[in-house]
């Protein structure tokens, strides 16, 4: 007896552990979500490493103005 839906496994690239958005000098919402996701990453809670990757992405910062 054969399944009509079975499993596929999930493979990340290791690109995906390691790219790493900076966080902006001085910010410290940025600092903590890097201290966060240094922790997560020592635990291997790899989905937190993303989630504060995300936010470190979607932080706003107000622009220089030249």
């Amino acid at each position: 007896m054969t399944r009509a839906h079975e499993p596929v496994p999930v493979h990340l690239h290791a690109a995906a552990l390691v790219d790493d958005p900076e966080p902006v000098p001085g910010c410290d919402v940025c600092g903590a979500l890097v201290r966060q996701r240094r922790e997560a990453r020592r635990s291997g809670d790899f989905s937190q490493v993303t989630d504060c990757n995300v936010e470190l992405r979607q932080h706003p910062h107000a622009r220089r103005r030249r």
